[in-house]
């Protein structure tokens, strides 16, 4: 068994735990089995993560390669639990669940269920656990994926738990199609490293943006600017981090100052769904859009980003312009997630080796 497995912590020691004293109990024999947090993926993690994605990504441009990918986990099972609305994280995982041969089963909306009965959403859980050999979760709760997660690593049959967006906390796997579509855009330039990312929108409920700036850490010499109204900033508990490791960062309030620096911008909308008394509609953010004029002092080699659904905080006339890469980061979505499906399995190695021998 591995030292950081699950069933070796309680749930109460477990849970006092910030983000980076958790991560290495998500570990089992040296590899990742749960996904929940960003704090867990290591720069060379990251690296083999997006490397794996391409070679997954080139496979499945040929018939073969779709053969040989999806027969992989022929034999597995995963279930898509989504108790919050999605499209895109739901269908990327769809997509990249089909794309690895694993048979789907899903439950969108827990009126479905037996909670509707008074069922405790962790006794639902751990039904899908019995039909199931991957548990795909998407929990207005923050820390439920968590919990589930090393509920079932103390169980006869342990389950990996990958979180698709917990609560206002974490969204792990969009930070690593984030991260995938900017190594993918800076690759003839350098990289990520010694990059100038801008957030801007709403940063405080902005799950997407705790952990993306989290994962930028791990690149070298990476600058942030946070860029909302007074109301929406960043949290004092993101910027500690960032302090705790010494990464650059500037809280920014004047949005059209910024564009000429900046080398990535990453957009969001306003995240009124966490709203208690419509306090959302009281914010003016319209000097916080991203208009066609602005494209004219955005450098040439920039791009802009964007979790997606979007309303009106970027002008649809941008998404002809190249620079707008977020319809990319649509489907890296699945490439990346097919990767980390795979390696949960213990089966990169083998797509790696298909690469080798067949496409390069």
């Amino acid at each position: 068994m591995s030292e950081h497995q699950l069933n070796q912590i309680s749930w109460n020691k477990l849970n006092g735990l910030g983000p980076e004293g958790k991560s290495p109990y998500f570990q089992q024999d040296g590899r990742t089995f749960h996904a929940l947090v960003a704090q867990q993926f290591s720069r060379p993690m990251l690296e083999d993560l997006c490397s794996l994605a391409t070679c997954v990504r080139k496979i499945a441009k040929s018939r073969e390669g779709c053969s040989f990918l999806q027969s992989r986990l022929f034999d597995k099972r995963a279930m898509l639990y989504f108790a919050q609305p999605s499209t895109r994280t739901y269908l990327s995982f769809d997509s990249a669940c089909q794309t690895v041969g694993l048979d789907c089963m899903d439950v969108r909306d827990s009126s479905t269920s037996s909670e509707v009965k008074g069922e405790s959403p962790e006794d639902t859980v751990r039904t899908f656990s019995s039909y199931t050999d991957l548990i795909i979760m998407r929990h207005p709760a923050g820390g439920f994926a968590e919990r589930i997660a090393w509920m079932l690593s103390n169980t006869s049959r342990p389950v990996p738990v990958i979180n698709a967006g917990s609560g206002k906390d974490q969204h792990p796997t969009q930070a690593l199609l984030d991260i995938y579509t900017l190594e993918r855009s800076f690759e003839k330039i350098g990289g990520i490293d010694e990059k100038k990312v801008a957030f801007v929108g709403d940063l405080k409920r902005g799950r997407t943006v705790r952990s993306l700036a989290w994962l930028l850490t791990q690149y070298e010499n990476v600058k942030m600017y946070f860029v909302a109204p007074q109301e929406l900033q960043i949290g004092e508990d993101v910027l500690a981090q960032l302090d705790a490791v010494g990464v650059p960062y500037e809280i920014c309030y004047e949005f059209e100052t910024i564009i000429p620096e900046v080398d990535a911008i990453y957009m969001t909308r306003i995240q009124d769904e966490w709203d208690i008394d419509n306090e959302s509609s009281l914010i003016d953010t319209s000097e916080f859009y991203f208009t066609k004029e602005y494209l004219n002092i955005l450098k040439k080699d920039a791009v802009i980003m964007h979790p997606l659904p979007r309303r009106k905080e970027i002008d649809v006339a941008v998404d002809s312009d190249p620079r707008a890469v977020y319809w990319r980061q649509v489907r890296n979505g699945m490439w990346i997630r097919s990767a980390l499906i795979l390696s949960i399995f213990g089966l990169d190695g083998r797509v790696r080796d298909y690469y080798k021998e067949e496409i390069s």
